[in-house]
């Protein structure tokens, strides 16, 4: 045992007083609970915090109770586990709308994503307008000028369940809409190998957002669709993931130059994490456009984080008819909104509650693909932004030479910049809803391309 674990045990075992039985673990809910036995702590002067495993009969809150009196120790924290914020129950693409293509769905993908649609204007037979959209073809249209086709060059790293991102034994199958050549090294922090695979299905159905193929004549669309995607597993089946992974998991992203990372997930309301916090200065610190949901009622009581850390970009949901979506938190956290489906809030007049569609498992089966109707909530709103922000970069329209520790700043000015509002106070939308044409149109003087608008 190194010196540093030695001084660690001995904190530990001072603690809780010797001979005396410790007091025990405040309850937490299941959703929201820490992994049995381990705390999450940082020395004065390290870099950063280390996952320590507890000495038996220590109590995990009263431990990290004690250690945080005594002056040797920035933080110590359980190892709090996250949930994946997801509620279950000119350019047109030729996708089909369905996996087969036949029967295939009258409009294609038009009648079924909505969210990509312009949301504005008298729209034409193949190009409806819709309230909800972001008007990804217009933005389509602006990288293809940029000569930037998808978003061709940027870096998504999903930290979630996995994707079906490859082929593996009788068991798993790469999704249909992705292709082989889309993937970057990635890696699983729950099974600790170098196969992130999903096991749940909401980690494909988020990447699928972001990056699927479009216009490959297969099912649906993606927005930034030239993209790489680098599948990072922190979430296990049952869409939950310690914070140590997590963090690690942020890390690796940053270190294997992912330019935007994804976490559609949430810790507990107010709980407080100091070893992502850590993770996500370091990616900042480096330029990483980092992404987070804002969570969902139900799930979570309050916006919590990730989206909650300083430089991340918290992500609350809206509906088909441009409503506020009714599951979506509001708060001082809230700096987008972004298509996430389902029900409005009761103020608002539309009845329109399409949900999210995109590939991913049908039911529990791993290689078997659907397009389910069941995906809403904030984790599918920041898919879209991940997107977006990929589009952005990718655009031309941001000053890439000043990329450490000011380019995920600017991409979030652009954002909400360009995001449209939809008449709700800053406490429940943030800037607005994003826009994906306004956000990757260049800086013109009139007059400009219809889409700079």
């Amino acid at each position: 045992m190194n010196r540093r674990l030695t001084i660690a045990f001995a904190l530990l075992l001072a603690s809780l007083g010797a001979g005396t039985p410790a007091p025990a673990a405040t309850a937490i809910s299941p959703a929201h609970g820490f992994a049995a036995h381990r705390l999450i702590v940082k020395f004065e002067g390290e870099p950063r915090g280390h996952a320590l495993a507890l000495p038996p009969g220590a109590g995990v809150i009263a431990t990290a109770r004690a250690l945080r009196e005594n002056p040797a120790v920035a933080y110590a924290a359980p190892d709090y586990i996250a949930t994946a914020s997801a509620i279950f129950p000119s350019m047109v693409p030729n996708d089909p709308g369905t996996l087969t293509g036949l029967p295939g769905v009258p409009g294609g993908w038009v009648d079924k994503q909505w969210n990509f649609l312009p949301w504005e204007g008298p729209g034409t037979p193949l190009v409806p307008a819709s309230p909800g959209g972001i008007d990804a073809i217009g933005a389509w249209e602006n990288l293809a000028r940029a000569k930037r086709e998808g978003a061709r060059g940027v870096t998504v790293a999903v930290l979630d369940t996995g994707i079906a991102f490859r082929s593996l034994g009788s068991r798993f199958r790469r999704s249909p809409d992705f292709g082989p050549g889309q993937f970057v090294r990635g890696y699983d922090f729950v099974a600790h190998s170098h196969f992130p695979l999903d096991r749940n299905g909401h980690g494909t159905h988020v990447a699928g957002t972001i990056a699927e193929k479009t216009n490959n004549g297969i099912a649906l669309t993606g927005l930034a669709y030239r993209a790489k995607l680098m599948p990072v597993r922190v979430l296990d089946r049952l869409g939950r993931g310690r914070a140590d992974d997590i963090t690690t998991g942020i890390r690796f992203a940053v270190n294997h130059h992912a330019d935007v990372i994804n976490m559609s997930f949430n810790f507990g309301c107010g709980k407080r994490v100091p070893s992502v916090a850590e993770a996500i200065k370091y990616a900042i610190r480096r330029g990483v456009v980092l992404v987070a949901s804002a969570g969902n009622i139900g799930s979570e009581a309050c916006v919590s984080p990730p989206a909650t850390i300083p430089g991340v970009i918290g992500v609350g949901g809206t509906t088909e008819g441009g409503c506020l979506g009714d599951y979506s938190l509001t708060g001082k956290d809230i700096d987008l909104l972004a298509p996430g489906g389902g029900d409005p809030i009761e103020s608002c007049d539309s009845v329109l509650n399409g949900p999210i569609f995109q590939v991913t498992f049908k039911g529990a089966n791993e290689n078997r693909f659907a397009e389910p109707d069941f995906y809403v909530g904030t984790s599918m709103a920041a898919a879209h932004v991940s997107g977006v922000a990929a589009m952005v970069l990718a655009s031309g329209v941001l000053d890439l030479t000043k990329k450490r520790g000011t380019l995920e700043a600017q991409v979030a000015t652009r954002l909400k910049k360009t995001a449209r509002s939809i008449g709700l106070s800053p406490l429940e939308q943030g800037a607005g809803l994003i826009d994906a044409a306004r956000a990757t149109a260049p800086v013109c003087e009139p007059p400009c391309s219809s889409n700079a608008r």
